[in-house]
This record gives C-alpha cells, sequence and structure tokens, in this order.
C-alpha cells in the first residue's frame, strides 16, 4: 500500500525524471514527501512562475517533459505564465497542481479552482485525478501527450486527500520508443517539388530537434544547395556560420530576409508553424493567398491546413524528415540555385556587420564579443525586449541546445532558464541576457541559484524603461511617454545581496575584464551594462524613430 505521493514519484523515477521545479503548498503534501529520499532533486523556486519556466526549459533543452509543482489557487495562476510559454513554445512539461479536498468542491473552498476549465484553452491537456487507483494512468497519459505530436504542457490537479490516501495498484511503464514513420514516398514527394524549385528557401523550427537533426539538415541543404532560415528563437537549429545559413525569420529579422521570403517559389517549413512572427504579421506571407506552393512538414496532423493551405503536407516529427532527407539522392541543383544561395549568405553576413549605438557601452560590441569568445556549447537564454534583438542580430549560435528562449514573448523568461540550464549541465558556460525591465520580474530566483549551485551570468540591458513598448509609444504616439519609465536598483548589488558576483560596466572596453571576473567568481553573477536610453533598439534611436513618427504625421 503506498500512498498517492509515492505512487507519483516512483513514476516520475521509473520514466527518468531527475529534477522537479517546485514551490512547496499543504496541498501536496504527499508529493513531496515522495520526493524525499527518492534521488529526485527538488529544486525550491520563490514563485511558481519561475518555477514552470525553470521546467519550460528543462523541457525545450532535452526533449522530456520538465516537471512542475505548485499548490492550488494562486500557485497555479501564477505558473500559468509558464504554461502558456510551452504551449506557443511547443515544449514537453507537466504542470502537477495540488487541489482541494474532493468533498469540498463547488463550495468556493479556500483557493478552490476549476483547473479543467482555467487551463483547457491554455495547456496541451488539463485533467483531475479523482481516483487514486486510476493514477498510474493518468500519469502514464500525461507523459504521453506532452511529448506526441506536437509537444506541449499537461496538467494535471491533485486533490489533496486522493494524493495523501492509498492504495496497491501496480505501476504503467514508461511511454515506449516511436519507430520512425517517415515512407520512401513522402521523401519522394518532397525531392519532385524541390527539384522544379526556381527559388527555393527552407524555414526550420519547432521543438524535439537535436545534434543528430542538425547534422542531417546541413548534410541535405549542401548536397542540394538550399538556403536554410530558421523560425523565431530556434537559432539553435543550424550553424549560423554554415554558408547555407540566411538567418532568422523573426520579430527584427532581417529586411532582406523577409523580401527573400516574399519571392520564394517554393517555401519548405520543416517543424515550424508559419507564425505571425515568422512572416512579419502575415505582411510577407497571408494564409489567403500565399503566393508560393508551401511543403508544410510537421508533427501534429491538425496542424496542416489549420493556418495554411499546404501544396504537399506531411505529418511526422522534423528530425526524422530531416534525416531522411539526408539520405536521399539529390538532384543536379547546385548550379542553378548557386546565386539565390549565396545572396541570402551575404544578406546574413551584412546584417552582422555591428550598426553603432550611442553612448559609452555599446549593445551590440557586448554581443558581438560574446559571439568571439564564448564556448562554442555556452547555452544562451533571454526574455523579451529590444535588447534580444541585439542578440539574435549579431550573435552566431553554433548548435543544437544552445539557445532557450521564449517564442511566446514573454518577459522574464530568460533568468528561470538560465538557472535551469545551469542546474542541467554543470560547469556549461550558460549566460543570460536580460532588459532592466525583463530581469526585474524574476530575479527573486537569484536566490534559488545559489541555493542549488547554478551558476548562470547575467548580462542585464540597463537603459532605464520598458524598451520595446517605449518603442512602440514613440512610434504612434513620439513624445508622449507614460507608463514606460523604471526606476532601477543596483543590480550589481542586489546580486551581492543575494550572494552572487556582481559587476558594473560604464564602457564596452571594460566588459571583457568583468565577465572574465564574473566567470572565475563560480557563483551566479550579474553584469549591469549602463546604456544610454537613446541605444532603444539594434536599427534606430529613439530620437530617430520619434522623428520618423513626427514627419509621418505631419
Amino acid at each position: 500500500m503506498r500512498h498517492g505521493g509515492q505512487i507519483l514519484v516512483d513514476h516520475l523515477k521509473a520514466y527518468g525524471v531527475t529534477r522537479v521545479f517546485s514551490v512547496p503548498g499543504e496541498s501536496f503534501l504527499a508529493a513531496l514527501d515522495g520526493l524525499y529520499a527518492s534521488g529526485i532533486e527538488n529544486v525550491v523556486c520563490r514563485h511558481e512562475g519561475g518555477a514552470a519556466m525553470m521546467a519550460e526549459a528543462a523541457g525545450k533543452l532535452t526533449g522530456q517533459p520538465g516537471i512542475c509543482f505548485v499548490t492550488r489557487g494562486p500557485g497555479a495562476t501564477n505558473a500559468s505564465a509558464g504554461v502558456h510559454v510551452a504551449r506557443q513554445d511547443s515544449t514537453p512539461m507537466i504542470l502537477f497542481v495540488g487541489q482541494i479536498d474532493r468533498s469540498h468542491r463547488d463550495r468556493e473552498a479556500f483557493q478552490e479552482v476549476d483547473y479543467r476549465a482555467m487551463f483547457g484553452p491554455l495547456a496541451k491537456w488539463a485533467a483531475e485525478v479523482d481516483d487514486i487507483a486510476r493514477l498510474p494512468e493518468y500519469i502514464s497519459r500525461a507523459f504521453h501527450i506532452a511529448t506526441s505530436g506536437r509537444p506541449g504542457p499537461v496538467v494535471l490537479a491533485l486533490p489533496e486527500d486522493m494524493l495523501s490516501s492509498r492504495a496497491d495498484v501496480a505501476d504503467l511503464p514508461p511511454p515506449a520508443p516511436v519507430p520512425p514513420a517517415v515512407s520512401a514516398a513522402q521523401v519522394q514527394a518532397v525531392t519532385d517539388m524541390l527539384a522544379t524549385a526556381e527559388r527555393p528557401l527552407l524555414v526550420v523550427g519547432g521543438s524535439l530537434w537535436s545534434a543528430e537533426a542538425a547534422a542531417d539538415l546541413q548534410r541535405f541543404a549542401e548536397s542540394w544547395g538550399l538556403p536554410v532560415a530558421v523560425s523565431f528563437r530556434r537559432q539553435g537549429h543550424f550553424d549560423n556560420r554554415h554558408p547555407a545559413y540566411a538567418g532568422d525569420l523573426g520579430v527584427g529579422m532581417n529586411p532582406a530576409l523577409g523580401r527573400r521570403l516574399q519571392d520564394c517559389d517554393l517555401l519548405i517549413a520543416l517543424g515550424c508553424r508559419i507564425s505571425d512572427s515568422m512572416t512579419r504579421s502575415y505582411e510577407l506571407m497571408t494564409p489567403a493567398a500565399p503566393g508560393r506552393r508551401i511543403i508544410h512538414i510537421h508533427p501534429d496532423a491538425d496542424e496542416l491546413g489549420r493556418v495554411w493551405r499546404p501544396d504537399l503536407g506531411i505529418a511526422v516529427p522534423a528530425a526524422q524528415m530531416a534525416a531522411a532527407l539526408a539520405a536521399a539522392p539529390s538532384a543536379d541543383t547546385k548550379a542553378r540555385w548557386q546565386a539565390w544561395t549565396a545572396a541570402a549568405r551575404a544578406e546574413y553576413e551584412a546584417w552582422q556587420t555591428p550598426r553603432p549605438t550611442p553612448g559609452a557601452v555599446q549593445m551590440e560590441q557586448v554581443i558581438r564579443w560574446l559571439s568571439e569568445n564564448l564556448p562554442e556549447d555556452a547555452v544562451l537564454t533571454n526574455g523579451a525586449g529590444n535588447y534580444a534583438a541585439f542578440l539574435h542580430r549579431y550573435f552566431r549560435f553554433k548548435g543544437w541546445a544552445t539557445q532557450a528562449a521564449p517564442t511566446s514573448g514573454s518577459m522574464g523568461y530568460g533568468f528561470p532558464a538560465a538557472v535551469s540550464a545551469s542546474l542541467l549541465s554543470p560547469g556549461r558556460v550558460v549566460v543570460c541576457l536580460a532588459g532592466d525591465g525583463c530581469f526585474q520580474m524574476t530575479l527573486n530566483e537569484m536566490s534559488t541559484a545559489v541555493q542549488h549551485g547554478a551558476t548562470p551570468i547575467v548580462v542585464v540591458a540597463n537603459n532605464g524603461h520598458y524598451g520595446t513598448i517605449r518603442m512602440h509609444q514613440e512610434r504612434h504616439y513620439p513624445g508622449r511617454t507614460s507608463g514606460t519609465i523604471l526606476a532601477n536598483p543596483d543590480f550589481a548589488a542586489l546580486a551581492r545581496a543575494y550572494g552572487g558576483h556582481g559587476e558594473t560596466v560604464t564602457e564596452t572596453a571594460g566588459f571583457a575584464e568583468a565577465f572574465a571576473r564574473a566567470r572565475a567568481s563560480g557563483l551566479p553573477a550579474v553584469i549591469e551594462l549602463r546604456l544610454d536610453p537613446e541605444a532603444l533598439t539594434a536599427s534606430a534611436t529613439l530620437s530617430e524613430i520619434r522623428a520618423a513618427a513626427e514627419a509621418a504625421a505631419r
């Protein structure tokens, strides 16, 4: 006879879970008891949003469901931000939520929430376990759903009395491996269409990628002479140094790459959803009239034709298709596409040339230094904000699992993700890029990092305002600043107060030595960059944006 918490933890161990993220609550004491002496590390966080984002980052970097435990009511609502990231980023994740006693339902009991209704539109699946005898069934189903088709988050609510009750039930084994599903006919259909294209563009995205898939994709691109772009914040899917790499189609994209998307006559979308960020809010392509042939390869059959009508739709995992295409014989297309592919690469290289920004600390030079000096396997994380445009534009990602960033555009994500990445790979260099507004949403997890031995280095771009919103504000209501100015702490001193390492950089030349000291400290570290508020974006200053808006209004 085991209580529900022990049954749950025994399944987690059998399914290969070695770490969970949590904020404790009295609603799941039995699960905490099950974790005791289980060998599974329980990373105790300071806010449920941070815990859920750490779990999401773990799922993103490993391909296995990240696991999070939170309590009922406010604990679950706080964690919903991380569930939203997992949903939009197609990340496998399972959130376990402590729930009120079953006998107290429908009385608006203390912290009562209907989690099926709350998470139904947000998660891939949301359920509540009413019968302890069915707990193994629900756990097994949660792992299958989180990783099948288009991966995503699952929410399981665990009533307190169910979890603390006891039962003699058999465990269910882990999900069985799924054999490759790509057929010769599917590969032939892709290559037949590709062979007739004059201006093809391959765009790679989605989740459950791997280093092997990246290598397969590289062989495929080389054998056919294809240009390769990536979707928003999936730059780690393909070595950015490769001559076939053309850049990223996302927020702040290279305008030349956007035009190339418009000009292509065949778009191969491998694993990605062809989102609004990839098409600049559907301006470069519209679902009503795509204007080119589309091959859409996606693991979820329900995604094919949901927004875009494909000329060829194939429901298989992207990594499996990459392997099959790498092994397929190529047509004689290199000469025909040589100028097209070379031009795409030249446009990417030109976009990499730093555009000087005002101020003593220049963000573009900091990012270029990081790109040229970090180890190739360093992990870069970020949340949302204009500072991230510098990272996406000037940093060259060299390999898989080196990028953890929210395609959902969630502020505050970068630092919890960096803590998670550092715990996943101790000794590996992990760098979080964060804005002053972004960092302050989750910087309390510095305490979590210190407690559990994570050592990320946070580079804080401090320009004194919510930069992205200020940019839009100046474009639409120039000179009428409202709600975007920030009063900031001394970030370096705050890091030291938590027991970490802190540095403040006021000139670009001082960054390299500050980074060396932060890395040598062996502690979670913060390097605050004091930026000129004029340095609003990677492409234009605050004054330039305002002047353009005022001129357009005249």
